[in-house]
């Protein structure tokens, strides 16, 4: 028997359960492995994402198919689907926090690990990816043990905003779907990620890049914004003369889909209550993934005035400049976003 990661919103676990919970689906970009990985007997464990929980086991007792039938959203993007048995489904209130110590220190990828430490949460990002046997046993012993006991983890007060962020935008002429990544998930077709020297190098070196971009906006008076879970590694690499220049919260007055943007976003240079420049730093991620945040913010605010850059090493500039001309950067409401983001080594 082989586990196999499966990811849900809060809201598709919900549109899961409420269709009968023996449907589980995936997008199209995930038609080869479900086909590949999708075999009767097998097992997967759900996880929840945005409350970092556990919340099922469900038996796989067909092969991978593909169905148009609106399940788990309209529109519904999961369209290769298998069908399943649940072993364990749980309420989201009763579904166990990966913090938890029976898990996060049993599990391979977490053992050892300090809790919320930078880069955990890597493994938890791609569905169907295989889960070692280890692993897999501790996590279906420890679902099926609650079940049978039914403890309610209560919500935090992170875990409530997840759940009551707004997830639509209002548009000219009607209310859209979106979609706020926690981080950047780069979901690998091969359903496997590794941890190794190479990638803690280049983390911390994209957290000194990140630094030095903070440090010189704090040094030309500019009030300072990193995301907080970089905010204490920024600050390691900085002088105490400018940490107060750095800020807890956001002065802004946006919606909040906005606002969970912005907060993404690298490193902002803030004058006042305004936001005068937006960096991202792309030394380990693709670097679509800063132009994709950048396009989000002035999708969301078109009029929004702020100057844009991409920082990245010299060799990546030919590949920005190519990607930030991709159609879906080009075809926004205020022009292209090239001739709003500048690339910067």
């Amino acid at each position: 028997m082989n586990y196999y990661l499966n990811l849900f919103t809060p809201e598709t676990w919900i549109s899961f359960y409420k269709h009968g919970a023996d449907v589980s689906g995936f997008r199209e970009r995930h038609r080869t492995l479900a086909y590949d990985r999708c075999h009767v007997g097998d097992v997967f464990l759900c996880y929840l994402v945005r409350l970092s929980r556990w919340c099922g086991a469900l038996e796989i007792v067909s092969g991978a198919y593909e169905d148009r039938t609106e399940i788990f959203s309209k529109p519904d993007p999961f369209i290769i689907r298998c069908r399943v048995r649940p072993i364990v489904v749980l309420d989201p209130e009763h579904s166990i926090p990966i913090f938890e110590d029976e898990i996060w220190s049993s599990l391979s990828e977490t053992k050892g690990i300090e809790k919320g430490a930078h880069g955990w949460a890597k493994y938890y990002r791609g569905s169907l990816r295989k889960i070692s046997q280890h692993d897999g046993d501790v996590l279906l012993a420890a679902l099926k043990k609650q079940a049978g006991a039914n403890r309610p983890y209560p919500f935090s007060e992170r875990d409530k905003r997840q759940l009551s962020r707004k997830l639509v935008v209002r548009s000219v002429d009607r209310e859209v779907s979106v979609e706020v990544p926690e981080e950047d998930e780069e979901l690998q077709d091969s359903g496997t990620v590794t941890m190794d020297q190479e990638a803690t190098t280049d983390t911390r070196e994209s957290i000194r890049i990140q630094a030095k971009v903070a440090g010189i906006g704090a040094k030309m008076g500019f009030r300072v914004w990193v995301p907080r879970n970089d905010r204490a590694r920024v600050l390691e690499c900085l002088p105490t003369s400018v940490h107060s220049s750095f800020l807890d919260s956001l002065p802004l007055n946006y919606d909040d889909t906005t606002l969970r943007t912005i907060e993404q976003i690298d490193v902002l240079w803030l004058k006042g209550r305004a936001m005068a420049r937006a960096f991202e730093i792309e030394h380990t991620t693709a670097v679509y993934s800063g132009l994709l945040r950048m396009a989000d913010l002035l999708a969301l605010q078109p009029n929004m005035d702020i100057r844009l850059h991409i920082v990245a090493p010299d060799e990546k500039r030919d590949k920005v400049l190519k990607e930030i001309k991709r159609p879906v950067f080009s075809l926004l409401d205020r022009g292209p976003l090239y001739e709003r983001c500048t690339f910067v080594t």
